[in-house]
């Protein structure tokens, strides 16, 4: 009962936070944008955001994008309780998006974790910038105390845009990870204290 309580909660604190959107807003060079959660409408423009993105930026996805099978039956039954998607699009072009996963329970509960990929066209514009810093306001909203974030040694761009978020390296192991060609690169994890308002200090007890 307790555990069905918490998940009510929690999407009551996700309904809430998303009121909001879709948010239009204009990038760094002026571009005009609009960010909004995924919608099983986003499909095809989604799995096309992903092709566009350099295989070894995509590690860290959990659900393999070339079995369209696959892909179409993850976004039939998204559930942005447990894996909340924020997309940016550019008119009907998807050119970024950040991915807020949390646990349900266990030892790490307090720690939701997000990824974060920009359109190879967009890049240096703040895309990464602007979609984590959204991921943020929502963990804290939902009562998550640290944020966690799983990169490969390449992706420079968006380790810089974590940095200046706040994130700080917690771990660095070189060749630690394979691409689907069994290439190796270099793994990092980065995380950052969330200051979390005091009447969601009991989440998860």
């Amino acid at each position: 009962m307790k555990k069905n309580n918490k998940v009510n909660d929690t999407a009551i604190k996700l309904e809430y936070v998303l009121e909001k959107f879709p948010v239009s807003m204009k990038l760094r060079d002026g571009t005009s944008a609009t960010l909004r959660p995924l919608s099983r409408k986003d499909e095809k423009a989604l799995h096309k955001f992903f092709l566009s993105v350099p295989e070894e930026e995509r590690l860290f996805i959990k659900k393999s994008i070339l079995d369209r099978a696959m892909f179409h039956e993850w976004l039939r039954h998204p559930d942005a309780e447990e894996s909340l998607m924020l997309l940016m699009f550019h008119g009907r072009k998807i050119i970024g998006k950040a991915t807020l996963r949390q646990r349900p329970g266990g030892w790490k509960r307090h720690v939701g974790s997000v990824t974060v990929l920009t359109h190879p066209e967009y890049r240096g514009r703040d895309v990464a910038k602007i979609l984590v810093t959204e991921q943020i306001e929502i963990a804290r909203a939902l009562g998550l105390r640290k944020l966690e974030a799983e990169l490969n040694g390449e992706r420079k761009v968006a380790i810089r845009a974590l940095q200046d978020i706040g994130f700080q390296q917690l771990m660095h192991q070189e060749d630690y990870v394979l691409d689907m060609k069994a290439v190796t690169h270099d793994y990092l994890l980065m995380g950052m204290d969330l200051k979390v308002d005091e009447e969601y200090a009991g989440v998860g007890e």
